[in-house]
């Protein structure tokens, strides 16, 4: 039941997966957690795909997240007359209002809010960044741009706008209604598009409710200057990197990539490394060795998830995608040097009385080589502080409620396994070493650490540790 890689992996469904037997070969190839994508999936597909996960879940008896990703704002460009225009370098070109089709010297662009918030020298990206703009002159209804890298650019076009925050909330009226709907469904988390302020996950967490974790996605440069207030407001972050990639100079991604990752880590939040990680595995079997790498790096950098996206949703070889994230990752972990790097990045724990409880807990594990940790959690938050500390041994969280168990799939390392609140301190004690030993993460007379609140089923009062024998028949002897 307990899954030996610490790596987690979504992967996202779409026409190659979305089948009751396409969900289930994804799980058992590894997948932890599903994405739905909502820029491609109505509402009766979402409440069809949730269906069909929880009916996997029930039939493998074991947790399985889902993760609703918003669109977000699009911004795109208008027509033009023939469906396209070839933009020369140097040449003069005009955005506008104007709803009539376009030619090599002007197109509509209608967000108004986008004219508002230029200035002379702000970029614009367009078609994913293969067309740059530079902005001469900017008004309420127009901007006058010179092409400084050109090419052909066709109807309806993306438009990025990188050094500008732009005066948008992160919620479109679709977002509104596709989070209604997902909330409806019951996904256990929120990916939030187009996140520039921590404004944009406040106004997030407002509607969401508490219903869902919420995860920022990291895709404009403009979040990069509130990071750590994002991360403090969110439950989880997802570095996006294709957008990212548009809007911020390729080269910087990697070192972003490992800045975020970190930054999460020392917060405690899970943070999922996204986009083009297997790409050629959409038309081919085995990905190139510089994707193997991609991926690597994110699991020797201690990424609590990695996402596969076309690769699972709309490629040719969906099951060998994720077989092969599982691979990787297993691999990394046994790496000699995965450790090392882990505990080099290990920050000391905040001064609570839970964080020195699960810092104090690896440091048992460590000195008595003890193979596992054992935590009673309500919210999630205890297992989410083992998960910081990133320890060797497993960590199993046991926990009453089945929606805090599938939010917990996205955790490094982290096991949910959903049981009844224990009784008393002996039927806690009893309990943990009766599932840690039918879990397989510990044998008969072996330790285990288990961390608690007292009193017992209180939300975030973690102040008990407890050493505890797996007796030989599943149950404790002492401790």
């Amino acid at each position: 039941m307990v899954s030996r890689r610490h790596v987690k992996i979504i992967a996202t469904l779409g026409p190659s997966s979305s089948t009751p037997e396409g969900i289930r070969a994804l799980i058992d190839a590894g997948a932890d957690l599903f994405r739905i994508n909502m820029s491609h999936a109505d509402h009766e597909t979402l409440r069809r795909l949730v269906g069909m996960i929880r009916n996997a879940e029930a039939a493998i008896a074991r947790p399985i997240g889902i993760l609703a990703d918003l669109q977000g704002p699009k911004l795109r460009c208008g027509r033009f007359a023939g469906g396209k225009a070839d933009l020369a370098v140097g040449a003069r070109f005009r955005l506008d209002l104007d709803p009539a089709p376009g030619d090599a010297t002007r197109v509509g662009l209608p967000h108004p809010e986008i004219f508002k918030a230029l200035e002379p020298g702000s970029c614009l990206l367009l078609n994913d960044g293969k067309i740059r703009l530079r902005v001469t002159e900017a008004a309420e209804d127009h901007a006058a741009t010179v092409v400084e890298v050109g090419g052909v650019l066709s109807d309806r076009k993306g438009v990025n706008v990188p050094d500008v925050v732009l005066p948008l909330s992160a919620l479109s009226e679709k977002d509104r209604s596709d989070l209604s709907a997902a909330l409806d469904a019951g996904v256990d988390w929120i990916a939030l598009s187009f996140v520039q302020r921590p404004d944009d996950v406040a106004e997030a967490r407002k509607a969401v409710g508490g219903q869902a974790g919420i995860m920022a996605k990291i895709e404009k440069p403009a979040a990069l200057t509130h990071l750590d207030e994002i991360i403090t407001l969110s439950d989880a972050l997802m570095v996006a990197r294709g957008d990212l990639g548009v809007e911020l100079p390729i080269e910087q991604v990697p070192g972003w990539q490992k800045r975020i990752t970190r930054a999460c880590r020392r917060a405690g939040r899970p943070v999922v490394v996204a986009t083009q990680m297997l790409e050629s595995m959409i038309e081919a079997p085995v990905p190139t060795r510089a994707e193997v790498s991609d991926v690597s790096t994110a699991v020797f950098e201690g990424a609590d998830a990695v996402m596969l996206s076309a690769e699972s949703a709309s490629g040719r070889y969906p099951v060998e995608a994720v077989t092969m994230m599982d691979r990787i990752g297993r691999t990394v972990e046994t790496d000699p040097n995965y450790r090392a790097i882990l505990d080099a990045q290990r920050t000391e724990p905040e001064a609570t009385t839970p964080d020195a409880i699960m810092h104090a807990a690896r440091l048992v594990t460590e000195t008595l080589r003890i193979p596992a940790i054992v935590c009673y959690t309500n919210s999630g938050s205890t297992a989410l502080r083992a998960a910081r500390e990133r320890p060797d041994a497993a960590i199993l969280a046991l926990t009453p409620r089945v929606e805090t168990a599938r939010r917990l799939r996205l955790a490094w390392g982290v096991t949910c396994v959903t049981t009844e609140d224990a009784r008393d301190f002996d039927d806690m004690i009893e309990r943990a070493c009766r599932i840690a030993f039918k879990s397989g993460v510990a044998r008969a007379g072996q330790r285990i650490v288990v961390t608690a609140g007292v009193p017992l089923g209180t939300p975030g009062a973690t102040n008990l540790l407890r050493i505890a024998f797996v007796g030989g028949r599943s149950g404790s002897d002492s401790g």
